[in-house]
């Protein structure tokens, strides 16, 4: 005997509902892209429309940004510190280009830090990475840079947004008195992917043996005891196990570079980069050990 099975019929969709519903899922998505992140700053603050501006960074494409080149839509001025005879005192003001101050409570936490100084001089042969304090003044910050040498310094920030979530860039420079590089320090570091300070020996090493320009690529990165080649017994700074930096010679910009996920202490530890025209440049690398900061330079060609 046969036995006929009776056909369901499908489920009634309220169209219309669910195009209303969806309508308010993105009306509220465009409401809170333009509210104030606890600030009187949201997203379209920090944006530049037209050629040659400054692109936000998406932290899981390393690459060489050309701060400089481009228009950047934070305004980064630097003076001395007021009130005080330290001549390294210095006094930053971080604005928008749409005259808003820039504070703490504007900025996230990013490697333990809200805003990360690169300080470079024009030989390369001095570089120091700094964290200025809020001021007293709404987007004002303070910093002590004892420099090296006497010169024209340029000094790029790192920050990112707390309305855009993104990575974010700004530079000035200023002349730090004193005299200028001279001898060995004049000419920048020494080509070469080897560098030593003191009892340890850093150690990069290409992927490919050689950098390409427009190629993205991977580094490898080693600090090693020069008695013995045992590994350095690294320290967590700002988050990472090393931090390393990358300048043109013309300081047209940089890369700030951190170790893959899962980079161990006592393990080579691997850095992923693109930068994007052939030339010179200069990668300094930047590691703790026994609780002190330890930075080593590497002069190196990207080839075309």
């Amino acid at each position: 005997m046969k036995t006929e099975h009776a056909i369901a019929e499908p489920p009634h969709i309220n169209w219309r509902g669910a195009t209303w519903i969806t309508a308010g899922a993105l009306a509220l998505y465009a409401l809170f892209r333009v509210l104030p992140t606890g600030t009187n700053l949201h997203h379209l603050d920090f944006r530049v429309e037209g050629k040659g501006a400054l692109e936000m960074c998406d932290p899981s494409r390393p690459q060489f940004i050309p701060v400089v080149a481009a228009r950047s839509p934070v305004v980064m001025t630097l003076a001395p510190a007021p009130g005080t005879t330290d001549p390294h005192a210095i006094t930053l003001t971080l604005g928008t280009i749409g005259g808003k101050t820039i504070g703490p409570a504007d900025l996230l936490t990013v490697h333990t830090r809200k805003l990360h100084l690169l300080a470079v001089d024009e030989s390369l042969s001095d570089y120091q990475h700094l964290h200025p304090e809020p001021g007293e003044q709404p987007g004002e910050w303070r910093f002590t840079h004892t420099p090296l040498h006497g010169g024209l310094y340029r000094i790029f920030a790192d920050f990112t947004p707390a309305a855009t979530a993104r990575g974010l860039y700004s530079f000035s420079d200023y002349t730090a008195p004193g005299p200028a590089a001279s001898g060995e320090d004049a000419r920048g570091p020494v080509p070469g992917w080897i560098a030593r300070r003191g009892a340890w020996e850093f150690i990069v090493t290409p992927a490919a043996g050689v950098l390409r320009a427009g190629q993205p690529t991977s580094l490898r990165f080693a600090v090693r005891g020069t008695e013995g080649g045992a590994p350095a017994p690294l320290e967590l700074v700002m988050d990472a196990y090393a931090h390393l930096v990358v300048f043109d010679q013309a300081r047209s910009g940089f890369a700030h570079l951190h170790p893959k996920p899962g980079a161990e202490a006592d393990k080579d530890l691997k850095f992923d980069v693109m930068i994007p025209q052939p030339g010179r440049y200069v990668l300094w690398a930047q590691v703790q050990i026994a609780g002190a900061g330890v930075f080593a330079p590497f002069a190196f060609d990207v080839l075309p």
